[in-house]
């Protein structure tokens, strides 16, 4: 069974760029907050050698019961290398509306949520995190948050 991925934003991680740092591709030049956490995790260096995933999630919208295969995903595949990375974002008809603690209690509760999530963020064009913009330029697009069904595929090394 297909997963669709939250607002049709999900990508697989794509180099193709030149890299900020060596063995970095820009999609994980970033430092972002996990969820109740207190320190910035580099994904550059969390997610070394890894596929990653980024998916844009809410916890109120119709895609939320993708959450069950975003987890199996994750718990077959991540000794083989893939990381899900989930951000909630309330930018789209406000689905996301909590705050972190309910969001993580509400993923780990309802769905049994293991993959990483990091803290709330803007995916939407106007207010987009510098990490949805990039995203949404690799996949094509002017306008982060906009749907595309671009994937990208990359390891970072």
């Amino acid at each position: 069974m297909p997963i669709r991925y939250f607002l049709l934003l999900a990508t697989l991680l794509a180099g193709g760029l030149p890299p900020v740092q060596a063995g970095c591709p820009d999609t994980l030049y970033f430092h972002l907050r996990p969820l109740v956490g207190e320190s910035p995790v580099h994904l550059c260096e969390a997610y070394a050698g890894q596929v990653v995933l980024i998916v844009n999630t809410a916890s109120k919208c119709a895609y939320t019961p993708q959450y069950e295969g975003l987890e199996k995903l994750y718990a077959e595949y991540r000794d083989r290398g893939l990381a899900v990375l989930g951000f909630p974002s309330n930018d789209f008809g406000n689905q996301e509306p909590g705050d972190e603690a309910a969001i993580q209690g509400f993923c780990r509760m309802t769905y049994g949520v293991q993959f990483p999530m990091f803290e709330k963020t803007h995916a939407a064009q106007r207010n987009a995190d510098p990490l949805y913009r990039l995203l949404g330029e690799l996949a094509g697009s002017t306008r982060a948050g906009t749907s595309t069904s671009t994937c990208r595929i990359a390891r970072a090394t």
